[in-house]
C-alpha cells in the first residue's frame, strides 16, 4: 500500500459526498468522488484505488454491479458499501458478492474512518459478516435471513417455496417489523432472477411530489432539480424484481401509472417521450389491511386484484412462539460483537420476561430493546435491570399480551348527575362535542352556551336556571328541546348515530365523513369494527 492511500467515493448526493471526503481527508488519504456506477468503473479500469467507498444505490445502475466489474478489472480494489439501515440483506449479498465490509446508514464520522483504515491496512476481510451470526443458529430454523422454526413461519417458507419460481406477483401483508423486506428478498433469491438486481422502493417514505422519478427516472430538466438524466427503480431492476413496500401509501394518480406498468410492462422517465420496456418481477407490501383500503377508496380496485395474486401474511412476533428467544439469542450475538461487548447469553427471568411480552413493535422493536441492552450495559449475562421499560415495567400485566407499549391515559370523566362538580354533564353538548369529536357539534355547544347565558341574565336573583321549567335539573335550552331524562340516549349511539350520518351524507366515503367530523379515517373504522362486535 502506498503511504497516501487513494480512496474513491461513488455517491450521488453531492453534499453526503463532500461530508465524507471531509471525514477521510482528516486521515491524510487522496479522497476523489464520482456520482454514478458508470463513472466508477471507467475510475477501477484506468487507475483503481486502494479503496472505493461505494454506495449501492446509484442513478445509473444498481451499485453491485460495480462490485461485479471491480472483482474482474480491479481485483486488489477493497470495496465497502454503503446501504441504507433496514437493507441489511442486501448488504449480506453484496458481502458474498465480494465486498470486502458494509456501512449501514446512518453511520458515525468515526464508523467510517475506522472502516476505512482497516481496509487501507489489509486486514482479513469481511470484518462485519452478518453470516457469522447466522452459522450460530440451528440451519433448520433459518430459511435464508429469516430466523425461526415455528409452525406458522414453517407455513410462510412453503408459500415462498411455491411461489419463488413462478413470475406471479406476490402481495405481503402485516404488521410494521414483522420481516415483510426479508420475505419479499427470499423470493427474489430463490427464484431464477437471484443474479438479477433486487430493488426495494419505500413507497411511504418517498414525498409524492418525488415518488415517479423514483419509480420511472427523470430525464434533465424534467424539473426543478433534475441536473442530469437519472434512471428509477424499474430499469434498474429490469431482469429482477422490484419491491413496492408500503404500497397503500401511493398516490391515486401514481397508482394509474403503475398499473399500465405492470400490464405491459413499459414506462416513460419524467419529462421523456421515448417507451422502454422492462421484465420485472413485483413483489410489493403494506402493514394495513389492503381490501379495507379499497373500500375507503384510497387504494385503486384493480391495481389491487392486478398485484394480489399469491398472498402471503407475515406472522406478528407475539404469535412466534419460541421463535422469540430464537431472534433475541441472534440480536445478542451480532450487536455484543458489534460494540465489543462480553455478553453471552439471557438470564431466565430475562428469557421469561420476552417470552410473555406481546412485542407490538414485533421484530424491529426486539431489536431495538437488546442493542439498548448492549449499548448501555456490560457483562456475560443480561439481567432484568439491564431490560428498560415498556418491555421491563416492573409488573407483569402491565404489558403481556396487551399489545399496547403504554396504558392510553384515562379519559375524562363524564358523569351522568348534573352539576357534580368538576365533571362534564353527560347530557351536556360540551360533553357531546369532547367525546365524539365532531366538528358540526361546536356549533350546538355554541348555541347551548349563548342560550345558557341569556337564560343566566335574565334570571331572578336567588332563583335556579331551569326553575320554569317543567325539569329544574335540565338545562333550559335542552327542556325546551323536549329532552327528558328519559330521552336521553347513551353517548355512543349519539356518536353513532352522527357518525352514521356523516358517512351518508359523504356518499359513503369514509375520509370525507372523517374530515367532516374533525377526526381521523382510522377513528371511524375502529368505532365500526367496535359497534360490529357490540351487535354481533
Amino acid at each position: 500500500m502506498p503511504e497516501q492511500a487513494r480512496i474513491i467515493i461513488v455517491e450521488d448526493t453531492l453534499s453526503l459526498a463532500r461530508v465524507y471526503q471531509d471525514y477521510l481527508r482528516v486521515d491524510g488519504y487522496l479522497v476523489d468522488h464520482v456520482v454514478s456506477g458508470a463513472d466508477a468503473i471507467e475510475r477501477l479500469r484506468q487507475d483503481p484505488p486502494d479503496v472505493l467507498v461505494l454506495d449501492l444505490i446509484l442513478p445509473d445502475m444498481d451499485g453491485r454491479e460495480v462490485l461485479k466489474a471491480s472483482s474482474q478489472i480491479a481485483p486488489d480494489c477493497k470495496i465497502v458499501v454503503i446501504t441504507a439501515h433496514g437493507s441489511i440483506n442486501i448488504a449480506v449479498e453484496a458481502m458474498r458478492e465480494g465486498a470486502w465490509d458494509f456501512l449501514l446508514k446512518p453511520f458515525t464520522a468515526d464508523k467510517l474512518r475506522e472502516t476505512v483504515a482497516k481496509a487501507v491496512a489489509g486486514g482479513p476481510a469481511h470484518q462485519n459478516s452478518p453470516d457469522r451470526d447466522i452459522e450460530n443458529v440451528d440451519t433448520d430454523d433459518v430459511y435464508f435471513d429469516i430466523i425461526g422454526g415455528s409452525e406458522n413461519m414453517r407455513d410462510i417458507y412453503r408459500i415462498i417455496e411455491n411461489a419463488a419460481p413462478s413470475r406471479a406477483t406476490v402481495f405481503i401483508t402485516g404488521e410494521s417489523g414483522t420481516g415483510k423486506e426479508l420475505a419479499a428478498e427470499a423470493i427474489h433469491r430463490r427464484s431464477e432472477r437471484a443474479k438479477e438486481p433486487f430493488i426495494p422502493l419505500n413507497c411511504g417514505a418517498i414525498p409524492k411530489d418525488l415518488m415517479e422519478s423514483e419509480i420511472f427516472g427523470h430525464v434533465k430538466g424534467a424539473f426543478t432539480g433534475a441536473v442530469s438524466d437519472r434512471e428509477g427503480a424499474a430499469h434498474r431492476a429490469a431482469g429482477g424484481t422490484l419491491f413496492l413496500d408500503e404500497i397503500c401509501e401511493m398516490d391515486l394518480d401514481l397508482q394509474t401509472k403503475l398499473l399500465r406498468f405492470i400490464q405491459t410492462g413499459s414506462f416513460q422517465k419524467v419529462g421523456g417521450s421515448s417507451i422502454e420496456t422492462v421484465d420485472v418481477r413485483f413483489v410489493c407490501a403494506t402493514n394495513r389491511d389492503p381490501l379495507e383500503e379499497v373500500r375507503s377508496g384510497r387504494f385503486r380496485e384493480d391495481l389491487y386484484y392486478r398485484l394480489h395474486v399469491i398472498p402471503l401474511h407475515m406472522p406478528p412476533l407475539r404469535d412466534r412462539d419460541d421463535d422469540i428467544l430464537q431472534i433475541a439469542n441472534f440480536y445478542l450475538r451480532r450487536f455484543t460483537r458489534e460494540e465489543g461487548r462480553d455478553f453471552e447469553r439471557f438470564s431466565p427471568d430475562v428469557s421469561a420476561l420476552f417470552a410473555r411480552y406481546s412485542w407490538p413493535g414485533n421484530i424491529r422493536q426486539l431489536q431495538n430493546i437488546i442493542r439498548n441492552i448492549v449499548v448501555l450495559n456490560n457483562g456475560t449475562e443480561v439481567t432484568l435491570s439491564m431490560v428498560p421499560r415498556p418491555v421491563n415495567s416492573g409488573t407483569a400485566s402491565d404489558h403481556f399480551g396487551s399489545g399496547t407499549i403504554e396504558a392510553p391515559p384515562p379519559h375524562p370523566v363524564v358523569s351522568n348527575e348534573f352539576g357534580s362538580p368538576g365533571r362534564l354533564w353527560e347530557g351536556d353538548p360540551e360533553a357531546l362535542a369532547f367525546l365524539a369529536g365532531a366538528r358540526q357539534m361546536r356549533k350546538v355547544v355554541e348555541n347551548h352556551r349563548s342560550e345558557r347565558n341569556s337564560d343566566l341574565l335574565g334570571a331572578k336573583v336567588g332563583e335556579r336556571v331551569g326553575d320554569n321549567d317543567s325539569n329544574p335539573l335540565v338545562p333550559p335550552n335542552l327542556a325546551r328541546l323536549g329532552l327528558g331524562f328519559g330521552e336521553i340516549k347513551p353517548l355512543w349511539q349519539v356518536e353513532k348515530q352522527a357518525i352514521e350520518e356523516a358517512i351518508e351524507r359523504c356518499g359513503g366515503s369514509i375520509p370525507r365523513a372523517a374530515d367532516a367530523l374533525g377526526v381521523s379515517p382510522s377513528t371511524i373504522y375502529r368505532k365500526k369494527q367496535s359497534w360490529e362486535k357490540t351487535d354481533s
